[in-house]
């Protein structure tokens, strides 16, 4: 179904009529790109909305400067927070086995007769 057929749909009245041209069909998209970029707003003489990103600085500057003492700082904080995590994640995977253990003597004292599988433990990845 054309363009043309689907804004003369019942209910699309308020929809412009779009004509083709007699030049050839790709024309009429054309004039629906013309209206497009002719409707959205301009910033700094550049279409706003349509996909490109505007910048405020030109490619040509130079990179922003960044303290390397401050980056090293940084660097270090993460490095801190990074081995405090491990510490305690290696603290919290300690109390999961002792719990796991507990669990498997309580099960052998509640059932002594019966035999339970001992899963090995999994390999961190």
């Amino acid at each position: 179904m054309s363009v043309a057929e689907l804004v003369r749909q019942p209910g699309r009245d308020h929809l412009p009529y779009l004509t083709p041209y007699p030049h050839g069909r790709g024309q009429t998209w054309e004039v629906v790109s013309l209206v497009q970029t002719q409707s959205v707003p301009k910033k700094k003489g550049r279409l706003v909305g349509l996909g490109h990103r505007t910048r405020s600085v030109p490619l040509s500057a130079p990179p922003p400067f960044f303290d390397p003492e401050v980056l090293t700082a940084q660097l270090k904080d993460k490095d801190d927070r990074i081995s405090l995590l491990e510490t305690q994640m290696a603290a919290q995977q300690a109390g999961y086995e002792a719990q796991r253990r507990l669990n498997q003597q309580m099960m052998e004292m509640m059932y002594p007769n019966e035999v339970f599988p001992v899963f090995p433990d999994v390999p961190d990845p």
